[in-house]
Parts: structure tokens; sequence; C-alpha cells
């Protein structure tokens, strides 16, 4: 992406307006908060199901969708997501990667997690105040880096937490009469937990135990990030997300599994532009908007093989109209062979949707001990 930045104007605050306006599947997350990008659901198989997985997740992107999940898993993964963000814009340099790892470390009770998660901005132009001369060019990116633990507090509820350090890079360059630029850094901290009972005796239904798991995980809570000073200083995208899996089908060849997420990001912009800072906006947050905020997403994933061979996904995201209004399709597919996966997903929006046609494409690698699932032992990946 190409663009010009003259200087004489508030460049930070400036180039996050035109980053708004450009990435306009961002306009409403950007409005409220600095480094939107931590929203971004960072890998193919949850992307197929409507962008949803904190109730199912059970691989390694559970450091994104539910940090508590890892507390149920062994061995060693490891994945790699890519995606061409924005593919209506066609700009080659706008791009999101994202890396997963996870290790089960016996001698500290529990399981380690790490992610790199990295958004390429493209390339902008720098021009003289007084007229179109081109003075320098620059980069925009972002990145976070995450490091989780789990471990089980009972049988059937595992605990998480990560810490993640976060790095803005809008512009290298401060403006005329004004200190700072459109760097910053800051730090955030993620609290979850995930909950598979294995007996669950609902009057009626009948024992859900091993179909049924709950998970909770509340997201970015931490500092505000702050480009030139601290009255201008944006708030982090602090985002509470309730999801649910259950699994409808399980035999030795096929099985069957739904999901839904509700998410709410608790951040209170006022008109003034001034926000609510933690732990206020935890509360406050909810008077703006209300249950109206959360955004309800799900689908469902099938397999096929002993082990686990083919999957087919689909799913729906749904955002209120009158906040963000992002709507659409998902569809996934997925394959494992030995200790190798692909997954890819689809995104359909409509014609002239920006996030229509995106595409993710993830590689997994597994080894060493099986994951628990909220079901029966399930086969190798």
């Amino acid at each position: 992406m190409k663009t010009s930045v003259r200087g004489g104007t508030r460049l930070a605050a400036g180039l996050l307006v035109l980053l708004s306006s450009a990435l306009p599947h961002l306009a409403f997350a950007q409005g409220e908060s600095a480094v939107p990008f931590l929203l971004i659901a960072p890998n193919s198989r949850s992307s197929g199901i409507g962008e949803s997985g904190t109730g199912s997740v059970d691989d390694a992107s559970a450091i994104f969708w539910n940090p508590g999940q890892l507390a149920f898993m062994d061995g060693h993964e490891i994945s790699i997501t890519h995606a061409n963000w924005l593919p209506q814009f066609q700009l080659p340099d706008l791009f999101y990667d994202h890396l997963n790892y996870m290790q089960r470390v016996d001698a500290i009770g529990g399981t380690i997690g790490a992610s790199i998660t990295y958004l390429s901005l493209g390339e902008f132009q720098i021009t003289n105040s007084s007229g179109p001369e081109v003075v320098g060019k620059f980069r925009s990116y972002e990145y976070a880096v995450t490091a989780g633990y789990a471990t089980k507090a009972a049988d059937d509820l595992g605990l998480g937490m990560n810490l993640r350090f976060i790095h803005s890079a809008l512009s290298p360059v401060g403006t005329e009469g004004e200190q700072g630029n459109g760097i910053a850094s800051t730090v955030s901290v993620d609290l979850a937990m995930m909950w598979r009972p294995k007996v669950l005796n609902v009057p009626l239904l009948g024992d859900l135990g091993k179909h049924l798991s709950l998970g909770v995980n509340l997201t970015n809570l931490g500092p505000k990030v702050t480009y030139v000073d601290a009255a201008q200083a944006d708030p982090l995208p602090t985002n509470l997300r309730v999801g649910l899996g259950y699994k409808i089908l399980d035999d030795e060849y096929n099985s069957m599994e739904a999901t839904l997420d509700f998410a709410r990001l608790l951040v209170r912009r006022r008109s003034d532009g001034t926000s609510d800072a933690l732990p206020k906006a935890l509360v406050t947050a909810w008077g703006d908007g209300g249950l109206r905020k959360v955004i309800p997403s799900g689908g469902v994933e099938y397999w096929y093989g002993s082990p686990r061979l083919i999957a087919l996904r689909i799913g729906y995201f749904d955002e209120s109209a009158d906040f963000g209004n992002r709507k659409f399709l998902t569809f996934g597919a997925g394959i494992r062979y030995d200790i190798y996966g692909f997954d890819f997903s689809y995104i359909s929006a409509g014609p002239d949707h920006p996030l229509s046609d995106t595409i993710r494409f993830s590689l997994l690698i597994a080894w060493g001990e099986e994951s628990e699932t909220s079901t029966t032992e399930k086969p190798s990946k």
C-alpha cells in the first residue's frame, strides 16, 4: 500500500485514521481501540467455522482462542498461517502471518505455548507540508509476541494465562510542532479457562459429558497505547470471548462438532475522544451498546478417517449493523497425514466487501502424545 503522509499534520493520529479508512474491516475496531490486529482470527481451521473456537479448540492455536485448553494437550505442535489481507484491494504488501507453538512440560505440571503475529500495512511516502515532493518512505507494520502457560485445576478444568508484548510501527517520523511519532509498544495479559466435563447429567438430555465443552477467554488486559502523549493514548482491544463446543457425532470413521462463540469488545470510547482505563472499562463498556455489541459466530466441522484424514467446515460471523456490520459466511477444509496437516479457509462476504475472498493457509506439524478433547480420545492428527 502506497500513500502520502504530509508534514504539519498530527501524523500518528492521522495515520490511524488513514489506515481505518483504507481498511474498512478495521474501521469500527480502530475507532475504539489501538492495535485491532490482535483480534484477527489467526488460523485457517477456526476461520473455516465462522472465526470461532473458544469452547472447541484443540490445537496449538489455543494460545489465541483459549489458552486454558493448553492444559489438556500433550506432545508438541507447531502451526504457521499466512493470508493476503483484504484481497479486494489487491495490495501485495498487505498481509498477515501467524506462528504458534505448544509443548507439554511435565516438570512444571502444565503446557507452554508461544505465538508471533505480524501484520504488514504496506509502504507509505512522506511529502513536504508545502508541496508534493517525496522526501522519504517508510513501511508500517504491527506485531505481537505471546507466551502462555496452562495447567489443570481439576481433571476437567484447565486454567491458562498469556503474557504479550505488542509493537505498533505506524510511522517512524514525528510531525511539526508535536512530540512523538507513530511508534509505540506495550504489554498485555490474557486470562482463560476451559471446562471439559467427563460426566454432566442434564435433565431430559441425559449425560452430556465428553460431548460438551465451555471456554472463557478475557484478552488484552493492559495499559493504553501511547503514540504521541498520554492524553492521546488509545486503549487496547480488550475482548471477552465465551464459547461452546458440542460433539454431535463420534465413531471410528466419522466425527462432527458444532461450535458457537460470543465476543464482546470491552472498550469505552467517549464522545470527546477520551476512553476509560482498565479495570473501569470492564464495567463501563457495557453501558455503550450493551448486548448489541456482542458478536455471535460459529460453525460445524466434520472429519472423516481413522485416524483423522479429511475435514470439511462451514460457519457464519454476524456483527450488528450498528457496530461494524461484518457479516460473512466461511468455508474451510483440511487434511492430515502422519504428523502433518494442512488447512485452508475462505470468506464469502458479498461483492465489493473488503473481506470477501480472503483465504488463509495453515501448515501444522504435531508429534508426541495426543491431545485430550471434549469427547472420547481422538485418533492421531
